[in-house]
């Protein structure tokens, strides 16, 4: 169940996870606590390091432009497809699905405020764990 959000902390909850291409797919569900929604995006990666890379990223790139993207998706459209065309220019897309994966990492950040390293690292070591048991064997083991 999701902790509630004070009205000046933003909450993202990550999780990456392993295609049958062995891609890794970043997932973000950020609840934004000024506005009260929730937007949940996903970015693929080639690399365990580059969806870190990518993680950083994107939360960056949220906690910059939030207004922005509520205004176009939520308070001004009825096409949602607008905030899917401005999330595309950071190279992230909108995620549909329903559901979203129980282990991860959750990150909380005051409204509008840098993204600093520090608390990216608890983040990328809980990601490297559910990532570890979800790996496949080669196909020679």
């Amino acid at each position: 169940m999701p902790h509630r959000v004070s009205s000046r902390r933003n909450e993202y909850r990550c999780s990456l996870e392993v295609n049958q291409n062995g891609k890794y797919c970043l997932r973000v569900r950020a609840n934004f606590g000024r506005n009260a929604w929730v937007l949940t995006v996903f970015a693929l990666a080639s690399t365990f390091d580059r969806a870190m890379k990518k993680l950083g990223q994107t939360l960056d790139y949220l906690q910059r432009n939030e207004e922005r993207i509520w205004f176009w998706s939520v308070d001004r459209s009825d096409d949602i497809n607008l905030a899917d065309e401005l999330l595309r220019e950071e190279g992230v897309h909108l995620d549909r699905r329903a559901e979203f994966a129980r282990r991860g990492a959750t990150i909380v950040l005051p409204v509008e405020k840098a993204v600093p390293a520090f608390l990216l690292a608890p983040a990328r070591r809980t990601l490297a764990e559910a990532v570890a048991g979800l790996r496949m064997p080669a196909a020679s083991d």
